[in-house]
Parts: structure tokens; sequence; C-alpha cells
């Protein structure tokens, strides 16, 4: 384990490492250093030395996600990225996107908002749970596929059932159909391998302060070339009609929105080094060790299933398990509270999700803990039933 390299509280038995991520102590420290840069030296930081560190964050981030860095820009969340893109596409009445009703709840927002403005139809096509195999997962997917579809949105790795979807297949297919691909990684980017040419997206997003450990605040949006045009900088400002224009409008457009700290941008090659220094795939590869041992055993202690095969084909760093209970937030509250165990307890579609990350810092011993606790909280209350 590596607890001891983290700011984590101790006294906290941290399992929902994705919500926020977790971000080690020589990253962290990476990022006061360029803020304590960014006080000293507002204005050359702002305009000049911060540009240039930047321009090499990126080239570090396009390297590690395998893309060209031009086709790339910093967010400070993938609900940023994707609110610029879909505010763009110029959806018209009885235009449809095709996605699972799976999907992470804000961008579920985001598409009702701008479907509603114009007409368009946001389908949400139903994914059977426990997931089987990938042949049933695209056959259910594309029996939503109609000839108004115009869109595929899809997550990588799901927020709320933590399931990972076949996008490569789903791509490859929406490429034949001729429709757009916009593929929500904020999951993906450190837990599973990520090659953005590989999958060829027409969009993808990734957040960094997740699995990556950036600090809070460091996302991409990467946009292939023929699509970038047709997508408007969400705030105008400098990089319009810049004076001083680069080589891409993309990247002057999007890139430069006014006076912000972007010191945590600027932590990318620290955070990708950190993972070098530590044998990060090894880690890995024990973590999903341990959650496919640890997964059915705790929804066994929860009276409940697995939902997808212990592989690494729909499995990572993160498990949802379904649970019985009318108060969910009242029993996230009693587990943090009373048992110190930071854990999300997801309700969605009508359905509620005790879901687990297993980060590098964690061990058996902090599953154990969570074990005891649904069994003391069975026995002493009715918020497990």
């Amino acid at each position: 384990m590596l607890k001891d390299k983290f700011l984590l509280n101790p006294n906290i038995t941290f399992l929902n490492h994705g919500s926020f991520g977790a971000c080690p102590k020589p990253v962290f420290a990476n990022y006061q250093k360029w803020q304590l840069l960014l006080e000293q030296e507002p204005i050359q930081f702002i305009t000049k030395t911060g540009v240039k560190y930047l321009d090499q964050s990126k080239q570090a981030l396009a390297e590690f996600v395998n893309c060209d860095k031009e086709d790339l820009i910093y967010t400070t969340n993938p609900s940023t990225a994707l609110n610029t893109v879909i505010k763009s596409l110029n959806l018209k009445k009885g235009d449809e996107i095709l996605t699972t009703d799976q999907e992470y709840g804000a961008m579920d927002r985001t598409w009702n908002y701008y479907c509603r403005k114009v007409g368009a139809q946001y389908i949400h096509q139903k994914i059977s749970l426990p997931l089987t195999s990938k042949e049933k997962f695209l056959q259910e997917f594309w029996s939503g596929l109609t000839p108004k579809t115009k869109i595929i949105f899809i997550s990588q790795i799901t927020s709320p059932t933590a399931l990972i979807f076949p996008v490569k297949e789903i791509i490859e297919r929406a490429k034949e159909l001729g429709l757009m691909t916009i593929i929500d990684g904020a999951h993906a980017p450190a837990q599973i391998p990520l090659d953005i040419k590989a999958l060829d997206p027409d969009v993808y997003t990734g957040a960094c302060h997740k699995w990556l450990l950036a600090p809070k605040g460091s996302s991409f949006l990467y946009v292939k070339k023929n699509w970038q045009n047709a997508i408007d900088p969400l705030i105008i400002s400098w990089g319009y009609e810049a004076e001083f224009p680069s080589e891409s409008r993309f990247q002057d457009y999007h890139q430069y929105q006014g006076t912000r700290d972007f010191s945590a941008f600027l932590c990318t090659p620290a955070a990708i080094q950190f993972l070098k220094d530590n044998q990060w795939e090894d880690r890995k590869k024990k973590c999903r060790d341990l959650l496919k041992h640890y997964y059915p055993i705790v929804a066994n202690e929860l009276e409940s299933h697995i939902i997808c095969p212990l592989t690494d084909q729909f499995l990572g760093q993160i498990c949802s398990i379904p649970i019985q209970t009318e108060k969910p937030l009242e029993l996230k509250e009693l587990l943090y509270e009373k048992y110190k165990i930071e854990i999300p307890v997801v309700s969605f579609s009508g359905d509620t999700y005790l879901r687990i990350s297993f980060q590098a810092y964690n061990g058996a011993a902090e599953i154990e803990t969570l074990i005891n606790a649904i069994r003391t909280i069975k026995k002493e209350t009715v918020l497990l039933q």
C-alpha cells in the first residue's frame, strides 16, 4: 500500500477514489511550486513562461493517451469539456442522440438541456444487468438506432455502475453508419489502457485528477481535426480573433479564456512520473485482483450480486453492488460518521448501488473494515434490508 505517499486522512477508510481522486504528496508539492511561481511573477507566468510549461504538459499528456497535442486542450473537468462540445453541435428538431441508461447524471442533464431547446431527443437505451457479454451489450445498444440517430454518446467506464463498455466496437460501427462519436472517458486515464488514436473517436474527454492522480480541476478535451472548427469556445476571450494567432485556431479559441490559475494543468508530467516511479502497472493489477476477489464477497454480505463477469473486459479498479435501502443518504452518512468509511451510495434510475473504488493506497484490511461495518449495520439498523 502507498497510503503514506498520499495526503488522505489516515483515520478514514477511503474507498471513493472514483469521485474526485486523490493527489500524492510529490504531485501536490509540484502543484504548489507552480502556484508559487505564478504569484511571484504573475504577468510573466500567465503570458509567457506558463504558456511554455503548459505546452510541455500538454505534450506529456498527449504521449500518455496517444494523440497529437494540438488536438487536445485542458479543461477543469469533463463536464466543462462536454458542455463546450454539446453547445456547438447545432442540433435540430427530431435529431436523436443515442446513449445508454447508465450515463453520468451531470451529462444527462446537459444533453437534456440542449435537446429541449431545439426539440432533439436524448435516447437512453436500456442495458440489461448483470452485463453478461460484449455481444449482448452491443446488440442491446444498437437496437436503439433509428434513421434519426445523429450522434453516439457513451461512457468508457460508467460512473453509477462502474462498468467498462466496449467503446472501440461502438466507435467502429458508428463510423460505418456515418455517426459522430462522443466518449465520456472521465474514469479511464491511468485506470485502464487508453489509446485515443487506436479508438479514433470524434470527441473524447478524460479526467487527469481521478486515476491519473493530478490535482483537482485538471481534465482534457480531445477533438478530431475535422471537427475542431465546428466547436465554438465556451467562453469568448483573447483567443478569438487572436492578435498573435498560433497555428491552431482550436488551441487559440479554447485554451486561453481569461485569467485563471492553471497550475493543476501543469502537474501532468509529475503525475505520470509518480506512476512510473511506483511501478503503477503492477500496482493496478494488484488492485484489480483484490477487487475481483472481494467483489462477490461484499455482494454476498449485502445479500446482493455482482453485475458483470470478473474479468478485465468489464472491471477496472471500481465496482458497484446493487443494494436494498430506502434511505441511501442516511446509509452513506452512517458509514462515514460512525464507521469512518468514505464510500458513495449511489441512487440511479430507481436503483441504489454501493460503489467501491480500489486504489494503490487501499488494501484488503480496508475492504474487511467495510464488510464488518455492513454486518453491524444489518444487525443494528434497518438501513440495509
